[in-house]
């Protein structure tokens, strides 16, 4: 059977070392703890930050479909060779993190009518789809590919074989198929990623999703964002009652293991048996919590018998968040430990949570709205002026002592820092739009209330 070319294999396996390759070392705490402008950023402020990280990605994530057999790109995207595949690009285009990053656009064209983002998702998804389904036609061996290789000829779409191939991807398609981006052409690939979502991935007896790695029987508080936000986007597309009663699921049983209430916060992993269970409040795994239960309660009930635990929970997240937010306006790699170096991606994580919880009413802007502001002010001045989001930590699996996390490196090549700013930029959009702002620094700092 044959594989990507010789040349087209040496280019994945650049685009996979990538993040790595140009990683910075984790950065001296005290020499990234600078002060932001505090004065709350305007609509016409965040709209650019948006446009220039669009800009890049447009540039560093193209549209490149080739021939597998000759490496040679293919132009009419409606007459398919039977080896198609996508060529590298400096970020993979069905990943999770891409996943992510789809929806960050619909987010920022829903909060600003600017039908260049919709343009960006739209290309890309129709694309996937139309290749995944010509890959279909003409099954091949993909047994001896690299993971990379596998995404790249659309094997992980058509095959996922875990919840990272799919969860994420599968929320942002069915997004764009409620904005009525071809939801006929994505519907094959909704369905193929559900069915992993639903009966394909491991779960422990009692139905929570769950992973053998690094040891069995493990949950990783990343898997609330690869499960919750595509069944919550199910049920809302369908009406099926199945799928939303399994995110309450989620949210709950991975919540009674692995959320601790002094804190406020989430353990990263929680692995059965284990006694006592390490407590690593990674950021970025809060976030995915974060944006896990956010996506649940937009579409839950009101008068759904879970919503008051689900909303309960989601406060109580916010206030362990809050509370350690640090001057700078971001946020620290381990959460409660302030000698860990400020990261980005989960940092727009919390100001998405924050701006949305004020936005839907489930937060009081007085309490909360200084945080977002000051949260949002503090990522945008990790936003380069090429579009790039420094400060992301990359990769990072389950670490079971502190020097794991503090020891990631960070990379404008960590796919997880676009989509999370592109939410974040987007709710602060609406929320500036609603509340006004007023400053009484000399009584108080800034406050918010709604705009005349």
């Amino acid at each position: 059977m044959r594989t990507l070319a010789s040349a087209a294999g040496l280019a994945t396996l650049c685009a996979v070392f990538a993040p790595v390759l140009h990683a910075k070392t984790p950065p001296t705490p005290g020499a990234q703890v600078r002060f932001v402008a505090y004065k709350p950023e305007s609509p016409g402020q965040i709209k650019p930050v948006l446009d220039r990280v669009l800009a890049y990605l447009d540039t560093a994530s193209p549209v490149k479909v080739v021939d597998r057999a000759t490496g040679q790109p293919v132009a009419d995207l409606d007459h398919l060779p039977p080896d198609a595949a996508f060529a590298p690009t400096d970020f993979l285009l069905t990943t999770y993190e891409w996943g992510v990053t789809y929806s960050g656009m619909l987010h920022v064209a829903d909060a600003t009518g600017d039908r260049h983002y919709t343009d960006y998702v739209d290309q890309r998804l129709s694309t996937i789809a139309k290749v995944a389904a010509d890959v279909q036609a003409h099954p091949f061996d993909d047994s001896k590919m690299t993971r990379t290789q596998r995404w790249l000829a659309m094997s992980t779409v058509l095959h996922p074989q875990a919840l990272d191939d799919c969860g994420a991807m599968a929320a942002a398609m069915i997004e764009a198929s409620l904005h009525g981006l071809h939801p006929a052409l994505l519907r094959p690939r909704i369905d193929t990623y559900m069915a992993w979502v639903r009966s394909g991935q491991y779960r422990l007896p009692d139905g929570t999703l769950a992973r053998h790695f690094p040891m069995p029987d493990t949950l990783w508080a990343d898997d609330l964002y690869m499960s919750v936000p595509a069944l919550s986007d199910m049920y809302a597309l369908t009406g099926d009652t199945a799928c939303l009663d399994d995110a309450v699921r989620q949210i709950r049983q991975f919540s009674a293991r692995m959320f601790v209430p002094e804190t406020g916060l989430y353990r990263h992993g929680w692995v059965s048996g284990m006694t006592p269970h390490p407590a690593f409040y990674w950021a970025r795994a809060n976030g995915w919590a974060a944006l896990a239960l956010c996506r649940l309660l937009d579409v839950l009930p009101e008068d759904h018998p879970a919503r008051p635990a689900i909303l309960a929970q989601f406060r109580a997240q916010i206030a362990g968040l809050a509370a350690v937010q640090s001057g700078s306006g971001l946020w620290h790699q381990l959460l409660n430990r302030p000698d860990s170096y400020l990261e980005t991606s989960a940092s727009a994580m919390f100001v998405y949570a924050l701006a949305h919880g004020i936005n839907r009413g489930w937060l009081d802007a007085k309490a909360y709205g200084p945080a977002a502001s000051v949260g949002w002010n503090a990522v945008a001045s990790q936003v380069n002026v090429r579009g790039q989001v420094e400060g992301t930590c990359i990769g990072t699996g389950m670490g079971f002592d502190p020097m794991f996390y503090y020891r990631r490196p960070t990379s404008v090549l960590a796919a997880h820092g676009y989509g999370p700013v592109l939410m974040a930029g987007a709710e602060m959009i609406i929320f500036r739009n609603n509340l006004g702002a007023r400053d009484t620094t000399t009584g108080g700092g800034m406050q918010f209330e709604p705009a005349p």
